[in-house]
């Protein structure tokens, strides 16, 4: 382990920190404010280096460090030492000292890279002017930040144990600070490492392994300029996979990344520096391995529906174009155990292309929709599961007597619930961080029958729809807890999906069909099993078999659904989760002789049970399997049916 950094044995004079730092918001930050309509506020970022400041710095065992190369283009790099590497040397002056990759830290080689080891560099102009750069100070077992801008007063590299890895002492001149609330930050615990770097790549596009990076990474660090001297460093975090990869090419379109910007302290520091200079410098860490990926590049910010077409469901986000990248395997003087993630984290928000068969049947433009679901009827199934019918109207403004959009077998239907939910700004929200994010927009699956089989036509503007789903969030208990004496009107933005549609025996060449569900996942099937098993002609019906596991306080919606559905239950095997459920609830359900489950199953669904499907196949026909669970059964289920003929659709809408 690296033992705790000495105080940096470089000579300066306190005076160079007497930089006067800027009291108003700057020229981007102003702007930025502007077009997402923040009202005026006073600009919290104190001159220097406060003394309420001093110990949170101190405290820090990580720094990521901001400059700038000879081209203009910011860098950013990941420091580390035990807590006071960085630290306080006279008033608004900090120094510190790491353990860094001599060769590949790009921030050590902007700083120090013309120098040998052991030469001393020192500015007697900084505090009038001076190399840029910046610094944020974070502590992630604490969720504890504080940004630090302002200039390069003195610096050394010293020789390491080898030629890979060496020491950086520095001391910035403070003219700014800040410190930062703790959202997004996901708990990590801290401790130091020397690194034998090896570079693996420093080329476009980025390798397979840089990809794995960025998609496992629940943070990265961010460096920008407004381009006349001032720097910022931030941070960036969220759930893993919150940096998406929309392009990794070498042609036209290049390497190009995106990410949603949550809501935050509304300063806009980081995107203000992108609004007058474009130029931006990401490092993306791999705490377990200490592997990093170091770029640089071009941003862009997107707003409203344009940032909504790049990132569904996002209001703002940022566009990368990668001009350079490194890609460094355990190049970081640290290593990093993951702990809790953040509350506030919001679900990933996956690109366009990503989910491109999520919304692609029919999308509402702006925040019409295609139609408005008026909620006419709840019938509770379960003590968490309730059906909801919805009559469906023309949106305002609609051509008269133009069919609202429909919907095909097993698709879901987008909601709009912000009119109602939405509460609007708020810096924190301890009582519901999730709803900082929230755009309170649902896809639920629709599970009654389409009005009509074609999916080109629509169906009559007052048609209806049904979903059936469990409470477990803000939308869903506002549909549980709703007066249906009082209208509910809610825009449908669009339906999609649709790929656990099971064919006609006369579409598949008469190919079994198992439908593995757990809970409300059956309501894929319920739109479609209707017609599947009253098909008039026998030869016409699809040989399905069904696996259904859930609860026992879930069993009434079972047994309303093997009546509504004539022969569904002659073709399900129940599974029921404990013994209890079973041998108390089963009776429930089999009371109904004609329309009760062909078996009740004690226990969970188990890998056996779908391999006895598999081998009850008839005719030597291989079975195909439509699975739709949450994330973790799917995974398990599939990993129990390789070499099967297998259809999931992804919920991440």
């Amino acid at each position: 382990m690296v033992k705790a950094a000495p105080e940096p044995e470089l000579q300066y004079q306190s005076a160079m920190a007497s930089v006067h730092a800027k009291t108003q918001w700057s020229e981007g930050e102003l702007a930025v404010q502007g077009l997402l309509r923040v009202p005026a506020q006073p600009n919290p970022t104190a001159h220097g280096l406060p003394v309420h400041y001093v110990g949170r710095v101190q405290a820090a065992p990580l720094v990521a460090v901001g400059a700038l190369d000879t081209d203009a283009r910011p860098w950013t790099s990941i420091w580390a030492g035990e807590p006071g590497f960085v630290r306080a040397i006279a008033p608004d002056v900090v120094g510190m000292r790491s353990l860094v990759d001599k060769a590949n830290d790009p921030v050590a080689g902007v700083l120090f890279g013309d120098l040998a080891d052991g030469e001393v560099y020192s500015d007697p102009n900084a505090a009038s002017g001076g190399r840029p750069m910046s610094a944020l100070a974070i502590d992630l077992e604490t969720r504890d930040r504080v940004k630090l801008a302002g200039r390069l007063v003195a610096g050394v590299r010293s020789p390491g144990a080898g030629d890979e890895v060496g020491d950086v002492q520095l001391a910035m001149a403070v003219t700014e600070s800040i410190g930062n609330c703790p959202k997004y930050l996901n708990k990590k615990g801290i401790r130091l490492h020397v690194p034998e770097p090896e570079l693996v790549s420093d080329g476009l596009p980025l390798p397979a392994h840089a990809l794995e990076i960025l998609e496992r990474a629940d943070m990265f660090f961010m460096s920008t300029s407004d381009g006349r001297g001032d720097m910022d460093t931030n941070h960036r975090g969220g759930p893993p996979g919150l940096l998406r990869v929309a392009s990794n090419g070498e042609g036209h379109a290049g390497v190009v990344l995106a990410y949603p910007e949550f809501s935050g302290n509304r300063l806009y520091s980081s995107l203000g520096n992108l609004h007058v200079n474009d130029k931006v410098g990401i490092t993306i860490p791999d705490f377990g391995t200490g592997d990093v990926v170091y770029l640089t590049g071009t941003a862009r910010l997107l707003v409203g529906e344009t940032a909504a077409r790049l990132l569904p469901r996002t209001k703002v986000a940022v566009r990368i174009e990668v001009t350079a990248a490194k890609l460094v395997k355990d190049g970081l003087p640290f290593r990093g155990e993951a702990g809790e993630f953040s509350p506030y984290n919001p679900p990933v928000r996956r690109l366009a292309t990503e989910i491109a068969a999520g919304l692609g049947v029919a999308e509402g433009k702006g925040s019409q929709g295609i139609a408005v679901a008026v909620l006419k009827q709840r019938e509770v199934l379960s003590p968490t599961i309730t059906r909801y019918r919805f009559a469906l109207q023309p949106p305002t403004g609609f051509p008269k007597g133009q069919a609202v959009g429909s919907w095909t077998v097993a698709q879901h239907a987008t909601l709009d619930f912000s009119s109602e939910l939405d509460a609007g700004y708020s810096h924190m929200r301890d009582d519901d961080p999730q709803s900082l994010n929230d755009d309170f927009v649902r896809t639920f699956t629709v599970s009654s029958q389409p009005a009509l089989s074609s999916s080109n036509e629509g169906v009559a503007n007052h048609g209806e729809m049904q979903i059936t789903v469990r409470t477990n969030g803000p939308v869903t208990r506002l549909l549980r807890n709703w007066n249906l004496r009082a209208p509910l009107e809610i825009p449908v933005m669009g339906f999609g999906g649709g790929s656990l549609r099971i064919p006609s025996a006369a579409d598949d060449a008469a190919r079994p069909a198992v439908f593995v569900a757990t809970g409300v996942g059956i309501t894929p099937l319920l739109s479609q099993a209707g017609a599947l098993l009253s098909a008039p002609q026998e030869a016409a019906r699809p040989r399905l078999s069904v696996l259904w596991s859930l609860r026992k306080e879930d069993l009434p919606f079972a047994a309303d659904e093997f009546k509504r559905t004539p022969g569904l239950g002659a073709v399900t095997r129940l599974y029921v989760s404990d013994l209890e459920a079973a041998a108390e609830g089963g009776s429930q359900v089999e009371t109904d002789r004609e329309n009760g489950p062909s078996v009740i199953v004690a226990g969970r669904l188990t890998k056996q049970s779908l391999l006895d499907a598999v081998g009850h196949q008839d005719g030597g026909l291989q079975a195909k399997f439509y699975i739709c669970a949450g994330p973790a059964a799917t995974k398990t289920i599939t990993e129990w049916l390789v070499d099967q003929d297998i259809i999931t659709e992804s919920f991440n809408y």
